[in-house]
């Protein structure tokens, strides 16, 4: 018997939402302790890695192991159907399929065969982040957005007073900086100096992915290192990582 309840859609529709982003099928693992999810996109350059203890939702439920998988475009639609209010079960009897319920004020009860995987869980890199900043999530979308008009990758720079922001290409050049006591920058923490240069398009997906359940990212890096997003999903620690590599002529 496997059984997860959220009380409202916020947060499987941004995990929906996320996952999107990367792949076409799912594998979710639930244990005891929670319900967790990681997979990496076919050109291996991202990854999205999912926690919900079981304490960050109203109900959950797992006398067993027990893990499925699904088509995504399955989950985006169905959790699409939810209102913002709705609550959310997920439940399971069998591993041929689970069953998804949707509530408020009336009961809409859905059944969606699961697949089989076709690929074993991502690794999750070991890292040490030399650069730690929490920012709001609209200032790290506009700021992407404004380095857009002249190139599809940003190279980020930190200094202990100082986060920029700069592309160039034929177009032109773009750069970008937010002091540490603006208000869009909720903590910077510098221990080196750190530069790295990622995809544009990358880092506004999985941002406005995430723009129903988060206002702020924390953002961690190193010079010439993958970049570390988190996005809470709620105060009771359920959460996504996102990491993406940099690109390689930084």
């Amino acid at each position: 018997m496997f059984l997860a309840k959220t009380s409202s859609s916020q947060e499987w529709k941004a995990v929906a939402a996320a996952v999107k982003t990367l792949v076409e099928e799912a594998t979710f693992d639930a244990t005891t302790e929670g319900l967790t999810f990681r997979a990496m996109d076919p050109s291996h350059v991202a990854l999205v890695d999912l926690l919900m203890p079981n304490s960050s939702f109203e109900k959950y439920e797992a006398d067993k192991p027990f893990k499925f998988c699904l088509r995504v475009e399955d989950l985006v639609k169905l959790i699409g159907r939810s209102d913002a209010k709705d609550s959310v079960e997920i439940a399971a009897d069998e591993e041929e399929a689970i069953r998804v319920t949707l509530k408020n004020g009336y009961r809409r009860e859905f059944s969606v065969h699961l697949i089989e995987s076709s690929g074993g869980a991502a690794p999750l890199p070991k890292l040490e982040f030399d650069t730690k900043a929490t920012l709001t999530r609209g200032i790290f979308e506009k700021l992407l957005s404004d380095v857009s008009v002249v190139s599809d990758q940003v190279t980020i720079q930190a200094s202990k007073e100082r986060l920029s922001f700069t592309g160039k290409s034929d177009v032109g050049k773009a750069d970008i900086s937010l002091d540490k006591n603006d208000a869009d920058v909720l903590e910077l923490q510098v221990g080196t100096e750190s530069k790295a240069t990622y995809s544009i398009d990358y880092l506004i997906g999985i941002s406005k992915a995430m723009g129903s359940v988060s206002d702020t990212l924390l953002m961690e890096y190193s010079t010439k290192k993958p970049v570390r997003l988190e996005f809470k999903l709620n105060d009771q620690g359920a959460r996504i990582h996102y990491f993406l590599a940099p690109r390689v002529n930084d």
